[in-house]
């Protein structure tokens, strides 16, 4: 046929329904019986273009609805608050809940983000059998293997026969002086306080000494910042005699602690005790040198406690190499160790990489131990006899240095390299770490609902070609610490954040990262549309398939 018209897609992917008027003078220059044929394809191209039309439009009015406002317009939010321990207070019924008070009078909790998340994953195709097939930058640990540099790693221990007996509760008398000497030779050489073994108690873990401590503050008011140590939300709550009373630390000023705020805070709320990670957990910040100190001299002046939760202090990030094997302890700072209120926490699990040892201390001054050791007879009982003995080397100084600068070198070449990847997919750290092994990341720039900390924490990309590949972070909410669980959720200052561990392997890193981007590249390609949504609630598979979710 002469003079044919071409109906096929432009590279635009529209057709010819912008030039109808081509048609309809075709009709006028072609034979009747060729009319129906312009007619037919004509409605063809027409229907195609409203298609597109219509499907755009649903896309945008679907991502519209997405900028969530309450956590009832959020699904990942009502399966938060469908977690045992996790109601908003204030809301009826409070009696019997079937899920959370399976006996009269038990309560739950709460869980922390780390096990909050583990448990969502773990509904969603996660094991730790097949943990490797994750890459968890949730994880609140370092990696525990060889790393260049560093002493080879304990694999094995011995069992004197008086090991298996019980330890005390302030632990074995040998691991506590060679905690004592551990801190006299780092923080407070030519110092005439010195520590001994009576201002050491060995707890099992940093969470049991929280909770030791927590347990022998009597009826006061307690401050803590905001963010911290998802944790802290569950003992502040736990340990009714403590009232907790919130500061929110401010991101424009780098998250730094207002020492002068708190000094008024003091004076005018009546703080008697404060507890704070530092360095600090989630942001990666630290007090130290000049700040630290003038931390110290305020409790002194003020009479004040100072609950220090200092796990990550050999995690410090010096630009001059020179620096490397130096670690910060407000012990440097204190004047009288039996007199300055100062409570330390610390142990084996971070800055040791031996997590699984639960082998950790509180340093402070002799009446606060000897208040552990009651609290530690009835919570725990005291950390593992065999474990206590088999750390005296590793508390050796020359051991300590040794492993000291080969963690810094090796966390800060892991930090500076997951900092570039999250720059290369426009995912910039406004407040980089200093110290910690944490990124706290700003999610808010990113559409929604993308930019939601709870939506994001658990990514996962399917491929026909390619295997699984999932990413494990933990949401800011987590760190937005609320004893009474009356905040809403989107109303916290936490809301838009994310928490990415560099602790795990490098490999584990670059995989979290890879799925991160996948993400990205699939929103940016095809829309908000089937993101946050159709969540597996339970490890039964209630819920549906979760194919594509962030």
């Amino acid at each position: 046929m002469a003079n044919t018209l071409d109906f096929t897609p432009t590279p635009s992917g529209r057709s010819t329904p912008l030039h109808f008027r081509d048609v309809v003078s075709a009709i006028h220059d072609h034979p009747l019986q060729e009319c129906g044929h312009l007619i037919d394809c004509a409605c063809k191209s027409l229907q195609g273009y409203v298609v597109q039309v219509l499907t755009s439009v649903s896309h945008q009015i679907h991502d519209a609805l997405k900028q969530y406002k309450t956590e009832g317009d959020s699904e990942a939010h009502k399966i938060f608050r469908e977690a045992a321990g996790h109601t908003k207070a204030g809301l009826l019924p409070e009696t019997v809940n079937p899920d959370e008070e399976t006996i009269p009078g038990i309560q739950h909790p709460g869980s922390t983000g780390v096990i909050y998340c583990s448990d969502r994953a773990m509904a969603n195709g996660f094991s730790y059998t097949s943990s490797h097939e994750w890459a968890n930058l949730g994880q609140g640990a370092p990696e525990v293997g060889d790393i260049p540099d560093a002493p080879p790693r304990p694999q094995s221990i011995q069992l004197p026969f008086d090991s298996l007996e019980y330890a005390p509760t302030t632990g074995v008398k040998e691991l506590r002086e060679a905690v004592a000497n551990l801190y006299n030779h780092t923080y407070r050489q030519g110092k005439e306080s010195q520590y001994t073994y009576e201002n050491v108690c060995i707890v099992p873990g940093g969470r049991a000494g929280l909770s030791r401590v927590a347990a022998v503050v009597g009826d006061v008011y307690c401050s803590y910042q905001i963010p911290d140590y998802t944790a802290y939300d569950q003992m502040l709550g736990a340990f009714k005699r403590l009232v907790p009373v919130p500061t929110a630390l401010d991101p424009a000023n780098r998250y730094r602690m207002d020492l002068d705020q708190l000094r008024k805070d003091i004076r005018t709320q009546g703080l008697e005790v404060v507890l704070m990670s530092n360095p600090r957990n989630p942001t990666g910040q630290v007090v130290q040198k000049d700040e630290l100190k003038e931390l110290v001299e305020t409790a002194r002046e003020t009479s004040t406690t100072m609950i220090l939760d200092e796990f990550y202090s050999w995690y410090i990030y010096p630009d001059d190499e020179s620096e490397f094997g130096k670690s910060i302890s407000s012990a440097e700072f204190i004047d009288d160790v039996n007199e300055d209120s100062i409570i330390i926490v610390d142990g084996l699990t971070k800055n040791w990489r031996l997590p699984g040892w639960r082998v950790c201390w509180v340093v402070g001054p002799k009446n606060v131990v000897t208040a552990l050791s009651q609290s530690g007879s009835f919570l725990d009982g005291g950390a593992n006899h065999p474990l206590q003995l088999a750390a005296l080397p590793l508390l050796d100084p020359v051991h300590v240095q040794a492993e000291k600068i080969a963690l810094q070198k090796h966390f800060k070449h892991k930090r500076d390299h997951i900092l570039k990847r999250l720059a290369r997919l426009g995912l910039k750290v406004a407040v980089p770490p200093e110290s910690t092994f944490y990124v706290w990341l700003n999610l808010e720039h990113l559409p929604a609902p993308l930019n939601n900390g709870l939506l994001c924490f658990t990514l996962r990309r399917s491929s026909k070609s390619f295997s699984r590949k999932k990413c494990i972070v933990i949401p800011g909410i987590f760190f937005d610490i609320n004893p009474a669980h009356r905040r809403n959720l989107f109303n916290s200052p936490c809301h838009h954040f994310v928490r990415l561990s560099f602790g795990p392997p490098i490999e584990s890193l670059d995989k979290g990262i890879d799925a991160m981007a996948r993400v990205l590249k699939r929103a940016k390609k095809e829309g908000m549309h089937g993101f946050g949504h159709n969540y597996k609630k339970s490890m039964d598979g209630s819920g549906a398939s979760l194919e594509h979710h962030v």
